[in-house]
């Protein structure tokens, strides 16, 4: 890769944490835009993150700390964004640095409320960034098992393979194992969808559901991510590939899964509210739910998503989660 790349980070939370770890792994100076002014200073004296993933202890020599987003745009090359979808543009509307000729890759996974677009197509409609100069980083990888160093899998999305390449040899590690691909929309919107899915596990399992069912679900699921993403954007993928259905299982299984962990909550009884007061953390599949359910109804004619709609109809609408996920189980094979 060309070293004299230069990496910055856009987010202070969990991923951006897990993402600047990877990179000081390669690089000599990686900057990070955090909004909190305690967590640099907390971060400058102490060596790791106060909020997320405390255990990570960083070289502070390699870090190019600021709460100025401008400040770490005009210093990269390369921009990784890892911020929340929901608070994406209120984030945006502090830039007043050009974005122009930047390469911006999304460790998002989830949809823009205000345009009601995947990360990349944000970027590239309201920001006018050039798809060659947009990817996607996707796992299955959870940022709690990076901080560990435990073996994760990456996959880079970019239609521009060079800058793929670029972005997965900075990740890559011996705890880090990177794989390219040229489908940035279907990677990114699996990335999205997968959150729902797992909200979805997180009922069942909330509702009492056992393991048989969460198979079921699961099996369901991929085959339902494949309507949904060969509507949207229609190539020749491998739906069983990492990015698709590793991820989608990671997401859905795991402990570390805080859209798992929010739909558990959600199942056990807790509302909407509740249940992210409580985990003090955003689920990104909440807002992904109502995207979806609005792409669905307005952009790919009404494709067959009966798990997407049930978590729509629990979370929005707020039916009774045991009533829907029985009528759930009639419709799944």
């Amino acid at each position: 890769m060309d070293k004299k790349l230069r990496f910055g980070v856009i987010g202070g939370g969990s991923w951006g944490t897990a993402i600047v770890k990877m990179l000081v792994e390669t690089q000599d100076q990686v900057a990070w835009y955090m909004r909190s002014e305690s967590a640099i200073d907390h971060i400058l004296k102490e060596k790791h993150n106060p909020n997320y993933l405390s255990s990570v202890e960083f070289d502070i020599s390699k870090l190019q700390l600021s709460n100025n987003m401008n400040t770490v745009v005009n210093g990269s090359d390369v921009l990784i964004f890892a911020i929340p979808s929901a608070f994406l543009e209120s984030e945006l509307k502090k830039l007043f640095s050009s974005l122009e000729g930047k390469i911006i890759f999304s460790a998002i996974k989830g949809i823009v409320p205000e345009s009601g677009l995947i990360v990349g197509e944000h970027f590239h409609d309201v920001y006018q960034i050039p798809f060659k100069n947009i990817g996607v980083i996707t796992g299955p990888c959870h940022a709690e098992e990076v901080a560990l160093e435990r073996l994760s899998y990456l996959t880079i999305a970019c239609a521009d393979e060079q800058k793929a390449h670029w972005v997965a040899n900075a990740l890559q590690s011996h705890y880090i194992r990177t794989k390219i691909s040229d489908d940035i929309i279907g990677t990114e919107y699996a990335a999205m969808l997968k959150n729902i899915y797992a909200i979805a596990a997180g009922i069942a399992h909330g509702l009492g559901y056992g393991d048989n069912f969460q198979s079921v679900l699961m099996s369901n699921a991929i085959r339902e991510m494949k309507r949904f993403i060969d509507k949207v954007y229609k190539m020749k993928r491998n739906i069983n590939n990492s990015a698709y259905l590793g991820d989608l299982l990671v997401t859905g299984y795991s402990t570390f899964s805080r859209n798992r962990m929010f739909g558990n909550m959600i199942g056990k009884g807790y509302t909407v509210k509740s249940a992210m007061m409580e985990m003090n953390m955003v689920a990104e599949g909440y807002y992904a739910t109502k995207s979806a359910h609005l792409i669905n109804q307005n952009r790919i004619k009404k494709t067959k998503t009966p798990i997407i709609n049930a978590v729509f109809q629990v979370l929005y609408e707020k039916k009774n989660p045991k009533k829907v996920f029985k009528k759930l189980t009639e419709k799944l094979n």
